[in-house]
């Protein structure tokens, strides 16, 4: 049996949300369980200072600044803009103060509600809403991954 667009939509914003709030649930689309495991629980607790330690050719606050770009400019592409980026200023914030911390993980949260209303909105409008709704969640899963991985290798190697 199909699904209706309203139910694809709803799916795409569950797997959404738990790339950032974590499941919601006792099971998960793919993350482990619980709030930590999503982008917020991931990033909370953790310092402006440990957030902008190099591991692995980058730091989780390049990646969370990139992240919030990347939010900014899907919700707008799903919206219609289709003005340039410049992705390349994407990467240009390696290192945060606290304030600048704080300030980028309200960003991010507020990027999110962005984007999630942009593909509440917006996502069934046509075949690039579409792909770009599913590419924004895939792009926030594989920047999960990628600051996850970070921090376990740093905790790997402080064991050693």
């Amino acid at each position: 049996m199909a699904i209706s667009t309203d139910e694809t939509i709803q799916q795409l914003l569950g797997v959404l949300a738990e790339a950032f709030e974590g499941p919601k649930q006792n099971w998960s689309y793919f993350t482990d369980s619980g709030a930590a495991s999503g982008l917020f629980g991931t990033l909370a607790g953790l310092s402006a200072a440990d957030a902008s330690k190099a591991w692995g050719g980058t730091t989780i606050a390049a990646h969370v600044h990139h992240a919030v770009f990347a939010v900014e400019a899907s919700a707008g592409w799903i919206g219609g803009d289709r003005g340039p980026r410049d992705w390349q200023e994407s990467w240009s914030v390696s290192a945060v103060n606290d304030a600048g911390w704080r300030l980028l993980q309200q960003r991010l949260r507020d990027g999110y509600e962005a984007l999630r209303k942009a593909i509440a909105r917006h996502a069934s409008a046509g075949a690039e809403e579409f792909g770009g709704s599913a590419a924004a969640v895939a792009h926030t899963a594989y920047h999960l991954g990628a600051i996850r991985q970070k921090l376990a290798a740093r905790r790997a190697a402080a064991v050693r």
